[in-house]
């Protein structure tokens, strides 16, 4: 009888070894076939050679998203800085005639679902992702991707405040500005100028929208700073220079440019949105990552997106942005502390927050008028 059981034992435990050892088998073979997908992409991307991206404007963005690629994979990027109002009516006409020359779109989300999505530009980016690294949502911050949209086409790659409003200071005191309803105070009217008219794609429109959305602001507020004669806009650069000169006193413009004029020593100055009563937005801006449909390399697409998923293009485009990565394991040592949106801020950019674009826009064209 203990015979017939000292069997039975070794019988099991042999068994146990046994599953143990398919089931590392198993995981190792796992990783193989992974490492062999991986290998045959890349191989596939090297052999079209390359990639047709859009992307942000900006010599450094660029070099930031394409150069260190370019290197590692030796795939070539052909690359279009464009802004997102721009983007649309282009590639529409482009496949009205048959031709679809773009293989990955790096662009803010109004641009992707309102302008792309609509016209069958975008395929879903999830079946793209292949490195653990890039779809394992434990690398995400919140510990899910950070989808902007219900269809899964996109990911957003940063966030950050919305952080718009400067001011010349030899105009404006630091501590005159507590709330965004002191800009409807009479001595701003006619000296308030917006880089990016409201009505299209960008800041402009996300500012607004974040007016038209937040209790204690909301269309009231639109309408009454409307009267405060605002000199609308599409040139941030310009802007910025304006409220420089003097001849706005405060302007709702590009962070682009505005740093260098500060660092110049000129007297423009950021209001920091948490010194305001109702704060500012989480936005992301023009960091967000979509395929493009019946793109020209798919390969090189395909690999394109999960490398500027990765930690090190995170680290790296973080570093020239200036913005903070939502992956948890890119450091924010490097970054201005105002551009780290406070937690509780509404977020602008997904696919839920943009059925606030439709009311804003018509509330934007009774005051303003058709573009």
């Amino acid at each position: 009888m203990i015979r017939t059981r000292t069997v039975a034992v070794i019988v099991a435990c042999l068994w146990l070894l046994a599953q143990g050892s398919f089931a590392v088998s198993g995981q190792a073979a796992s990783r193989s076939d992974g490492r062999a997908e991986w290998e045959k992409l890349v191989a596939a991307a090297k052999k079209e050679g390359e990639l047709q991206l859009v992307g942000p404007r900006g010599a450094e963005r660029r070099q930031a998203i394409t150069e260190t690629f370019t290197k590692k994979y030796g795939v070539t990027v052909e690359y279009l800085g464009v802004g997102g109002f721009e983007l649309p009516p282009r590639v529409q006409r482009e496949r009205q005639v048959g031709v679809y020359l773009w293989d990955v779109f790096v662009v803010g989300t109004t641009t992707l679902l309102k302008g792309l999505k609509p016209i069958g530009a975008l395929d879903p980016i999830e079946p793209a992702l292949i490195l653990p690294e890039v779809k394992e949502p434990k690398h995400w911050l919140g510990g899910e991707l950070p989808f902007f949209d219900a269809n899964r086409l996109g990911l957003s790659l940063q966030q950050r405040a919305g952080q718009y409003l400067f001011v010349n200071t030899s105009l404006v005191g630091a501590e005159e500005l507590r709330s965004w309803r002191d800009l409807l105070n009479p001595k701003w009217k006619g000296k308030i100028v917006i880089g990016r008219d409201p009505r299209v794609s960008g800041h402009g429109n996300a500012t607004f929208k974040f007016f038209f959305t937040t209790a204690g602001l909301g269309p009231q507020f639109v309408r009454d700073l409307a009267k405060q004669d605002l000199k609308l806009m599409r040139d941030d650069r310009m802007s910025a220079q304006w409220l420089a000169q003097g001849r706005y006193a405060i302007c709702i413009c590009s962070d682009l440019d505005t740093p260098k004029l500060i660092q110049a020593g000129l007297p423009v100055r950021l209001v920091n949105a948490r010194q305001l009563k109702e704060g500012a937005y989480r936005t992301s801006g023009n960091a967000n990552v979509a395929l493009a449909n019946r793109g020209p390399h798919p390969n090189a697409a395909k690999l394109y997106v999960n490398w500027l998923l990765s930690k090190e293009a995170g680290t790296l485009f973080s570093k020239t942005t200036g913005d903070a990565s939502l992956r948890v394991d890119v450091p924010t040592d490097h970054l201005e502390p105002w551009v780290i949106p406070a937690p509780e801020w509404p977020i602008t950019n997904t696919e839920e927050a943009l059925k606030a674009e439709e009311p804003t826009f018509a509330l934007l064209k009774e005051i303003y008028g058709d573009l």
